[in-house]
């Protein structure tokens, strides 16, 4: 068992890893968007969504795909722009 503080530091905060797996199980976007919206990889963001998961659901909490699917960073942009004169894309 390694010593407290030793090893690599953890690439994301709790609160991140709830909303990355909250983001993982609606389908919002693929593994490799995800890490670069957090700064981490599609790996790091597949991991955190098989530990975060059964924490979850444990909990009562079972997600559902939504219809919106971003396949870039401009696209999370695009959708959030709040200029109501723009016609924003349906995904």
């Amino acid at each position: 068992m390694a010593a407290p503080g030793t090893g690599a530091k953890a690439k994301l905060t709790s609160a991140d890893r709830v909303l990355v797996t909250v983001l993982h199980l609606r389908k919002l976007a693929p593994t490799h968007l995800l890490g670069q919206l957090f700064n981490t990889t599609a790996m790091t963001i597949s991991r955190t969504a098989k530990d975060v998961r059964p924490l979850l659901e444990a909990h009562g909490v079972h997600l559902t795909a939504p219809t919106a699917r971003f396949h870039a960073p401009e696209d999370v942009v695009s959708f959030f722009d709040t200029d109501e004169t723009k016609i924003k894309p349906t995904c």
